[in-house]
């Protein structure tokens, strides 16, 4: 990175903002029905490119901003859905072993790191190395359970495992 780039990327984000907040705004309501929601999106869009360690070409703003904006409200509704599933589930555990605020919040923020670690895999490569590392399943388990071969699961487990460690992306 330039010593110039970070400058660069804070007046091009300026701009942006300047510019387009107030529309960015208005699309993410229109999509989510919420004005708060809305804003807190779009402050995470603006946040997402403060992150970026360049500033790119922006022929199009309102359309680079749409791209931007439509991966953020898929993370967002993403990770609603798997707050729904965990809550769900969370509440047909007993009162007294029931994790504790902290211990959910803990919880949640790990689903929601292994989904984004798994995103884009197979739903059989992401079962199997589910039943490998959440319910503790060997690998002969795991082919009967999924009724495929033993090479079959290894091969799924070493590919989901390789995308969690090294960060791959799926082909």
């Amino acid at each position: 990175m330039s010593v110039a780039a970070p400058a660069l990327l804070q007046q091009q984000v300026h701009q942006l903002y300047s510019h387009h907040h107030g529309w960015l705004h208005g699309w993410l309501r229109n999509k989510l029905g919420c004005s708060q929601r809305a804003a807190d999106l779009a402050h995470d869009v603006f946040l997402r490119l403060l992150a970026r360690e360049e500033p790119v070409a922006i022929g199009q703003p309102r359309a680079f901003l749409t791209t931007v904006a439509q991966r953020t409200l898929a993370n967002h509704w993403r990770r609603e859905q798997i707050e729904r599933a965990y809550l769900d589930a969370l509440a047909l555990v007993p009162a007294p072993l029931a994790p504790s605020p902290e211990e959910r919040a803990i919880l949640l923020e790990t689903l929601v790191e292994i989904d984004t670690a798994l995103a884009g895999l197979p739903a059989e490569v992401k079962r199997a190395f589910l039943l490998a590392q959440l319910d503790g399943m060997n690998q002969a388990d795991i082919a009967a359970e999924l009724g495929i071969s033993l090479s079959t699961v290894k091969r799924h487990l070493v590919r989901a495992g390789a995308q969690c460690y090294f960060g791959l992306t799926p082909d």
